[in-house]
């Protein structure tokens, strides 16, 4: 048993890591700021309290751990990872505390000897992962997992499992400040499905070759015995996998892919049905797929799992299972419906991801008024380079209220979206748009604004000062009437 201490235990990878750890019976400790559920329920339902407040006091005069694990949020000059910094240097005779970032304890304590389940891409990450975790789960093959989000369908967000296969998310962003590369290259694949490779995290990846180099790389770890599922419809997917040593099966809507719907999908505002036929067998042997989850990037989501893991699972099992799936938390989330206003949160922030989520609420909701309200919370997000993507992503909403860009201090005016010109791009094209100055004019606008049968969609990937729940209590206050 270690004695473990966690900086930043908070975060969305670390907390689940801590239960984790704490269920493999390891001593488990923390720090963070003022914590919120779901992760502080996580931590207390695990028995884990963390300290309030970074303090060097913490590590200086408290019990000496085994190993210190920080998260990728925690600067450099974070006064507890300072601390650690200097114990991880101790010479040699001393008790010297090992200092690593979470992808690299997760890689140690939880993948070695499995076989790794990767989900990679720069969109459809949590989404897949959840889908490929209920399907082994509803198998009874008791995988290993962790999830980015709260799954509808599991028990929780982790699970330590016993069989051999581990689903994991494949973020491409840094691991922590001293351990600069992305935290898919300490998983070691046996399986990578990858969703996506489009620009994204410029204030790591400059130019899009800069994020192929790093995908490539993740490639190059699949062994020859292992598999890559890979998104065909896009060029950019295939060039980053055309020199695998592996097999690589192609996914995706279009017939020269080696997995797609054997027949046009179906859609209407309950399901989206297609008809599928398990990698390399003939298109008369097929199973209908009936998918509760709305939009074409569910759709894609759901092949991409059936070709990883029908050559494992009885193609049936992976059809009943996905046919169930629930979805996840933040992820065209329907939070509830007050005076006929419907609240749905959703993670989407680029520009891609607004277009797709609002196709899929569109499957869903069809006739209705889609009201977007949008906070550009990312570094990327924020950036004027996407101002021509926004501008067609949006032109499927009725009415669009942009929040302030979060990070508009750390970024030049030249590089900062233009949130004025795209108001009046939008405006120009028939779209009802508004820039407010504060999350808190958004609401009270929002609100006034309010008239039954409209669906209200929060999109960000930070907590956007807690607006969707916000929303439905400011609902409930008073009728909304047309």
């Amino acid at each position: 048993m270690l004695d473990i201490y966690m900086i930043a235990i908070g975060g969305t990878g670390m907390a689940p890591l801590a239960c984790l750890l704490e269920a493999r019976g390891h001593r488990v400790r923390g720090v963070d700021g003022p914590l919120y559920p779901p992760m502080s329920t996580l931590l207390e339902t695990a028995g884990i309290e963390p300290l309030v407040g970074y303090d060097a006091a913490h590590l200086e005069h408290g019990p000496r751990p085994d190993l210190v694990i920080i998260g990728n949020a925690v600067p450099r000059g974070n006064a507890e990872a300072v601390v650690a910094e200097r114990l991880a240097a101790e010479p040699k005779g001393a008790r010297r505390v090992e200092r690593v970032s979470m992808p690299q304890a997760l890689g140690r304590f939880f993948l070695e000897g499995r076989r790794p389940l990767v989900v990679a891409g720069t969109h459809g990450k949590t989404t897949t992962t959840a889908m490929a975790s209920t399907v082994l789960d509803r198998a009874g093959r008791d995988p290993g997992y962790l999830i980015g989000g709260v799954p509808h369908d599991l028990p929780s967000s982790f699970h330590d499992g016993t069989g051999d296969r581990f689903v994991i998310e494949g973020d491409e962003y840094n691991a922590a400040y001293f351990d600069r590369g992305p935290k898919f290259l300490h998983y070691r694949p046996h399986t990578l499905i990858l969703t996506s490779v489009e620009h994204d995290h410029v204030d790591l990846y400059p130019t899009p070759e800069a994020l192929h180099v790093a995908f490539r790389a993740l490639v190059e770890q699949v062994p020859e015995d292992g598999l890559i599922v890979a998104w065909g419809d896009s060029d950019d997917v295939r060039r980053v996998v055309d020199e695998a040593r592996s097999r690589v099966l192609f996914y995706g809507l279009g017939s020269h892919n080696d997995v797609h719907p054997v027949t046009a999908p179906e859609r209407d505002a309950e399901a989206t049905r297609v008809l599928l036929a398990a990698p390399g067998a003939d298109d008369d042997q097929v199973f209908q797929l009936t998918l509760r989850q709305p939009g074409e990037h569910n759709l894609l989501n759901a092949l991409g799992v059936w070709a990883a893991l029908v050559p494992e699972v009885e193609p049936a099992q992976v059809t009943t299972a996905l046919g169930a799936f629930r979805g996840t938390r933040r992820r065209l989330d329907e939070l509830g419906t007050v005076h006929g206003v419907t609240v749905v949160d959703d993670f989407a922030h680029h520009p891609t991801a607004v277009g797709k989520t609002l196709g899929g609420l569109r499957q869903r909701y069809p006739g209705r008024r889609i009201v977007v309200l949008f906070e550009p919370r990312s570094l990327t997000a924020g950036r004027s380079f996407f101002f021509d993507a926004y501008r067609e992503a949006f032109a499927r909403a009725d009415v669009v209220r942009f929040a302030p860009i979060f990070y508009a201090e750390r970024l030049g005016e030249a590089e900062r979206l233009d949130l004025d010109g795209l108001v009046d791009a939008l405006r120009s094209g028939g779209v009802e748009a508004v820039r407010h100055d504060a999350t808190a004019s958004l609401l009270t606008a929002t609100l006034a604004a309010a008239r039954s049968g409209e669906v209200l969609v929060t999109m960000s990937s930070g907590a956007f000062d807690g607006l969707p729940h916000r929303l439905l209590e400011g609902l409930e206050r008073g009728p909304h009437e047309p």
